[in-house]
């Protein structure tokens, strides 16, 4: 399907913009976000395992290297941000960091790749295929990832603080007296509630802004290809500072969890 040639501009970028989706309303389910964010969360476990498996002392491989960069940035960002004691964070940061970078990074895949790729196999007409490759595109896994990071605060804000601490550092900041407990209450609610949402939408915002902006030249036409390039090379910055912003606010606000002063 090239950009125009069986749909206009508008339904084209419509059409790329349309989710894979079984199911309506609140049970709708999207297939490929699923399905793309499982397989690079696989493919992040294959990677390191079989590099921590055949990890060597003398002269590492151009992959171990790598690998053994983004550990040691990942290690040095925790040591730095996240002043507790809790082993769960580094492993959860690195997570974090190479998953969703690997889901940023598939804003890289030309717009029609997959999809001529799949109506070749398939013999299915390209205005039936409907495949979006990157699931944070999707608002619904940012809010997703950004849930599990405040279960995870919820959950050590009250472990190491036990649930009157907790309760007491909601209802008694930032005015101590009594009387403005409820007041404190809504304020300290309000901000909590704001760090997830912040995540997810910062995540999700500059995804589907690059992907609309890749969508959006890929309309043009035979001239596209300089543009997308200059496009796609700018992302070398935004593809990698995403996964790093959200890994690092996911950091400081565990750290915050922890605090029991």
């Amino acid at each position: 399907m090239s950009a125009g040639a069986e749909l206009t501009s508008q339904e084209y970028i419509k059409h790329h913009l349309a989710n894979l989706t079984v199911g309506e309303g609140f049970w709708a389910v999207h297939l490929d976000t699923l399905g793309w964010s499982v397989f690079l969360g696989l493919l992040f476990l294959f990677i390191f395992r079989s590099v921590a498996k055949k990890a060597t002392t003398g002269v590492p491989g151009k992959l171990q290297c790598a690998v053994e960069l983004i550990v040691g940035f990942v290690d040095d960002s925790v040591k730095s941000t996240f002043h507790g004691k809790n082993p769960l964070i580094a492993p959860l940061a690195l997570t974090i960091f190479v998953w969703v970078m690997l889901m940023n990074a598939m804003d890289w895949v030309p717009v029609d790749l997959l999809p001529a790729l799949i109506s070749f196999a398939t013999g299915m007409d390209l205005a039936d295929i409907y495949m979006k490759p990157v699931p944070t595109t999707d608002p619904n896994m940012t809010f997703a990832l950004a849930l599990g990071v405040f279960i995870l605060v919820i959950y050590y804000s009250v472990k190491v603080k036990g649930l009157g601490g907790f309760i007491k550092e909601l209802t008694t900041q930032p005015f101590g007296h009594w009387s403005l407990y409820p007041v404190n209450f809504i304020l300290e609610s309000v901000t909590m509630l704001a760090r997830p949402l912040s995540l997810a939408l910062r995540l999700f915002g500059n995804l589907y802004a690059g992907e609309l902006i890749f969508l959006l030249i890929a309309t043009i036409g035979l001239f596209q290809l300089p543009v997308h390039f200059l496009w796609a090379a700018f992302h070398l910055l935004v593809i990698p500072l995403q996964a790093f912003i959200f890994m690092m606010l996911t950091i400081v606000y565990l750290s915050l969890a922890h605090e029991d002063h």
